[in-house]
């Protein structure tokens, strides 16, 4: 007797336009689910505002779309919610933090983690209220909650009443799209930083060490990558300004995957002094680049890096942050060490056995419902 298809309903406005990376995590789990030997078995049906650039064959594959000028809470509980609805779907995957409330199918949600619980004041007062009340509904209606780090699961179980057994730790991978063996020669310091730009990622305090490390330097770069989501805001051309190194710092919002190879293959140092993280995952792409990374002192940091990273102490000033960067630039042997156990580190995350987990932990939902 043949097996039925598993219909997979999918959340996918993540994969429209420039991802980031939520987007990212969808990306490569659904690249990894429709080219398996056995993707026969299931279809997977993506609602989105839009439709997505991302290949993906048709054969294992249904676009559902949506059109919404901003795609938010209103078109998750809504236009989403119905559509959903309406699709004789298994089960329904939410990849990022929040539901549809009210589906009649068993939810699979992925939580990246909870800053927006664990420090309220970093977010602007409705879009706190709206993420603690939404995020706490999602989890407790899912059969089955995946997250990054085992830091982030024990956040999740402090602030979300949520039985552990359906809680689910499962590393993402790295992409192998920014190789050690396509490194330039270096020639002047270049410091990167790519991700989306949060307050309590200490961009000003990077500014303030970068700008004092490299005054004698004026060919020295710090280039920023990322949207601008800081609330208070943070003008960070200005911040630049104020330390008179604005033709130093570079803040760019998105660069194309040519440009960001180009600069990872440039970069003398890629910084990350982030306070919290569910997981962290570009200083780790800055490794499989050869770049060595200077992180925040954190512990879902040690989970992570471990010894492959060199740690700017939590309460460290603007001097000690700086001495930490002149030495990183530097060469120092302690940063030359921690590259020798890069390999090690990034063996750990793998895009494949993240897909086969995820895959198999929606899979089991489906079976408790037939």
């Amino acid at each position: 007797m043949t097996a039925p298809v598993v219909r997979i309903g999918i959340d996918a406005r993540e994969i429209i336009g420039d991802a980031t990376g939520v987007g990212r995590y969808l990306a490569e789990l659904l690249l990894r689910w429709t080219a398996r030997p056995d993707a026969d078995r299931r279809k997977f049906v993506l609602f989105a505002p839009a439709a997505p650039s991302l290949a993906l064959p048709s054969s294992h594959v249904e676009m559902r779309v949506r059109p919404a000028t901003h795609a938010g809470t209103w078109w998750e509980q809504t236009a989403l919610r119905t559509a959903a609805s309406r699709e004789p779907l298994d089960v329904f995957f939410a990849p990022a933090y929040t539901a549809p409330l009210g589906l009649r199918v068993p939810l699979a949600l992925t939580i990246h983690d909870v800053s927006f619980l664990a420090h309220p004041e970093w977010f602007r007062p409705r879009e706190r209220m709206r993420r603690r009340w939404l995020t706490r509904r999602s989890a407790r209606s899912a059969s089955i909650v995946f997250t990054d780090s085992a830091f982030s699961r024990d956040e999740i179980l402090r602030h979300i009443p949520l039985d552990p057994a359906r809680l689910e730790v499962i590393a993402p991978g790295i992409s192998p799209r920014h190789r050690a063996d396509g490194r330039s020669p270096a020639t002047d310091p270049l410091v990167l930083f790519v991700g989306s730009v949060f307050n309590r990622r200490r961009l000003p305090q990077l500014i303030a060490a970068f700008a004092r490390v490299t005054a004698g330097s004026p060919k020295a770069r710090l280039v920023i990558v990322g949207s601008n989501r800081t609330w208070p805001h943070q003008d960070l051309e200005s911040i630049a300004t104020s330390h008179g190194a604005a033709e130093r710092v570079e803040v760019r919002s998105y660069v194309s995957e040519r440009e960001l190879a180009a600069l990872y293959s440039r970069a003398s140092l890629f910084a990350f002094l982030s306070e919290y993280e569910g997981f962290g995952l570009t200083p780790l792409e800055a490794l499989a680049a050869g770049v060595p990374i200077l992180v925040l002192d954190t512990p879902v940091a040690r989970e992570v890096y471990g010894p492959a990273a060199t740690y700017v102490p939590p309460a460290a000033d603007e001097a000690q942050t700086a001495a930490l960067l002149s030495a990183a630039l530097g060469g120092s042997a302690e940063t030359s060490a921690t590259l020798q156990h890069a390999d090690a580190v990034l063996r750990r995350f793998s895009w494949d056995d993240a897909a086969v987990r995820t895959l198999g932990g929606i899979e089991r939902i489906v079976r408790r419902s037939w």
